[in-house]
């Protein structure tokens, strides 16, 4: 099953996708973070969201 691209939100909140590009851009503006800086904390800790907020300092 594909993505609903009509969607602006993550169908996963708990989760983030960076190999979809809204989902980037949503979760860059709600992290207030750069597409580097949150691909880079993706790789280091996994695209659970509070562990990408904890390695964020969120």
């Amino acid at each position: 099953m594909s993505d609903d691209l009509t969607k602006k939100r993550p169908q996963d909140a708990s989760k983030i996708n960076i190999h979809e590009p809204y989902e980037v851009n949503w979760w860059c503006a709600e992290l207030g973070c750069t597409k580097a800086q949150l691909v880079a904390a993706v790789k280091a800790v996994g695209v659970f969201v509070k562990d990408v907020k904890q390695y964020l300092g969120k």
